[in-house]
Order: C-alpha cells, then structure tokens, then sequence
C-alpha cells in the first residue's frame, strides 16, 4: 500500500507547480503580446526549466525579442476560447485562458490601457445570427473580466461575426479555432 501512495503523493507535489507555471507563463506570453515593452520570463517563452546554458543555448528564433508590430497595428492577442457551435458560454476551460488574461490586464504594464473584445464564429449558420452570437459571446468575456476585478471602464466589446476569420473556409463548414476571442489593446 506504501508503495502506491508515495508516488501518488510525488506525482500531485508536481501537478500543482507544473499547474501553477503554465498559468503564469500563459500570463507572460498574453503580456508578451499585449503590453509595448514587455519583455517576458524567458523561462515561459521556451517552456523548458532552467536558464539557457552553453550546454544548452536557446536557438535564435527564440533568444531574440519579438519584432516590433508595424506603426498602425495596435498589439493583440487570440484566445483559444474554443466555444462550441452556436454558444457563447464559458467553459471551465475557458474560464482558466481568461483568468490568466485578466491577470494580464491587471499587470502595472497594462492596468491603464484599454482593450476591444472581439467575439469571432465560424460559417456555420445564418450571418444574422452568428454576428447576435459574436457580439454574446465578447459581452460574456466583458461580464467575466469584470468580475475577476478588471475596471469596465477599460473593455469595450465588439462582435465580428464570421467576418476575419482565422482559418478560411466555406460556408457552413464547422472550424473551432474560428469561434474564437481576440483582444487588442487600443492605446499600443
């Protein structure tokens, strides 16, 4: 019996760290894309413990910054908020992606800044209704920003229906990564 709780217990001290790490480093990388300077935890942009060593140096593509967006583009990220088709409610998954960005917009770096909620569908359905359902669905992350402590003041939201999809297809064609979230800080 020993034998089966020890590693049981082994395994649960590095579920919780290895937990705790991702959502910070979920929060690092959406500071990486929204925030003007940030510079980012090198430590999350790699996903690899430890610093880079001359054992082990991190390739270039990674050791460099990100390439400043083009003057006019205001800097924004996709959430992987994968609603199901014709929904806009928040799945526990979901829920974690925007607790790390209201973390994020909680950051001294982006306390003051604006951002615009962008609800997205795929094809599937009448356009009428999927522009009713984008503009749900980037209210309900407006309502569940609020609540996490985010000023309302702060977030507008926007519903784009199936117009900028992320992934190109015909009508009627279920994707998921089009049902999506995307936020954009308007004062980058």
């Amino acid at each position: 019996m020993r034998h089966v709780i020890l590693p049981a217990i082994a395994i649960g001290l590095l579920v919780v760290p290895m937990a705790a790490r991702a959502d910070n480093c979920e929060k690092e990388r959406m500071l990486q894309q929204l925030a003007p300077r940030h510079v980012g935890d090198p430590l999350c942009l790699r996903g690899l413990p430890g610093p880079a060593t001359a054992a082990h140096p991190r390739p270039a593509a990674q050791a460099a910054a990100p390439a400043p967006p083009p003057p006019d583009a205001h800097l924004s990220t996709d959430l992987n908020l994968l609603f199901e088709t014709g929904s806009a409610d928040l799945t526990t998954d979901a829920k974690q992606h925007l607790d790390s960005l209201s973390q994020a917009l909680a950051h001294p770096e982006l306390a003051q800044a604006r951002f615009l909620i962008e609800g997205h569908t795929d094809t599937v359905g009448d356009r009428a209704a999927n522009q009713a359902l984008s503009e749900r669905r980037a209210a309900e992350v407006v309502r569940y920003l609020v609540a996490r402590g985010i000023d309302a003041g702060r977030l507008q939201s926007l519903g784009r229906g199936q117009d900028g999809l992320l992934v190109a297809t015909p009508e009627q064609v279920p994707e998921a990564r089009n049902r999506r979230v995307h936020v954009v800080n308007l004062d980058s």
